[in-house]
């Protein structure tokens, strides 16, 4: 019998007010500017995980918190809205659930605000064992950010891997800039698949150079999946020469979460039996195709449009 679900995502959900295009250097002063686009969209990188990975067929649940409050019901929704189960949504009775600003520039660059709200009181408690035990994957996100979660991290992979269970991170940026290697290391050591960018992959292994950046995690111990934008990904299993994997070309109108559409590419195609190579170039084209809509959530493709898009692309190439 197969278990009831297929991933359990862990981490960060909540709203996005996405601003832009704006000015590289801000007006202050009290200044008004005006801006060509707003939106209020479900952010989190790993609630847009999770809404890649249902909308690629995979029977997702969550574990976090959000607050008692009008954007803990909107992330609720979101969420909900694409089928992710949310049994292990907390809400937090003291905490509000985090708000986060993103200003896009012209050329594709953005700055992001949070204020953390109840993200760093998500901790070991907040997943369940029954659902470590009930899943085929788990997958957490916004490591840093979470430092309770963090700390308890390498406890719940190893609670998953020994129900059977793959496990992957994506520890996205840190704000202090420290990069914690006594924080990351005992978590890496229970992760499977380790998804940074090329900019976290140099900052992760202290080092100016992607592949010896990529090949340094990667004797850390897992499989490193880096997404490199433009110049498309690589991945990178400390024994073999890397795989490389070309960006699908499409006209961005918003990169915002395109890499935890990535995530939730690679993971869904390991999921199905694809090997890396394959998986790669199917993640590449998740993260491309969810640029061409505002918000990380809007225009995710389903697993036939993924394949399809993918194969035009080798077929092009």
């Amino acid at each position: 019998m197969s278990p009831p679900f297929d991933l359990l995502v862990i981490g960060d959900a909540n709203p996005d007010v996405v601003l832009g295009p704006v000015p590289h250097r801000l007006a202050f002063g009290q200044r008004e500017q005006l801006v060509g686009h707003a939106g209020l969209v479900l952010g989190g990188s790993a609630a847009i995980m999770a809404c890649g990975a249902a909308r690629l067929g995979l029977r997702v649940a969550f574990a976090g918190r959000v607050g008692d409050d009008p954007a803990g019901d909107f992330v609720r929704s979101a969420l909900a809205g694409r089928g992710v189960d949310l049994t292990a949504l907390v809400t937090d009775p003291h905490l509000p659930t985090p708000l986060t600003a993103i200003l896009t520039t012209d050329d594709g660059d953005r700055t992001i605000l949070t204020a953390p709200g109840c993200l760093a009181a998500t901790g070991l408690d907040d997943v369940p064992e029954a659902l470590l035990a009930s899943v085929r994957h788990v997958h957490a996100a916004s490591f840093f950010l979470m430092p309770q979660l963090a700390r308890s991290l390498p406890r719940i992979f190893a609670a998953a891997r020994s129900h059977g269970a793959s496990t992957s991170l994506d520890t996205n940026d840190d704000p202090s800039g420290r990069w914690d290697r006594g924080l990351l290391d005992p978590a890496l050591r229970g992760t499977d698949i380790l998804l940074p960018n090329a900019s976290e992959a140099r900052a992760l292994a202290g080092t100016a150079e992607l592949l010896d950046a990529a090949a340094e995690l990667a004797r850390r111990g897992p499989l490193v999946v880096v997404k490199d934008g433009a110049e498309g990904a690589l991945a990178h299993d400390g024994a073999h020469p890397p795989l490389r994997t070309a960006a699908v070309p499409v006209e961005p109108l918003d990169t915002v979460g395109a890499g935890d559409s990535f995530d939730a590419g690679f993971i869904t195609a390991i999921l199905r039996g694809l090997d890396t190579e394959a998986a790669l170039a199917v993640a590449a084209t998740c993260g491309s195709l969810s640029t061409r809509g505002h918000g990380g959530t809007a225009t995710q493709p389903t697993w036939d449009e993924a394949r399809a898009a993918t194969l035009n692309q080798e077929v092009s190439s």
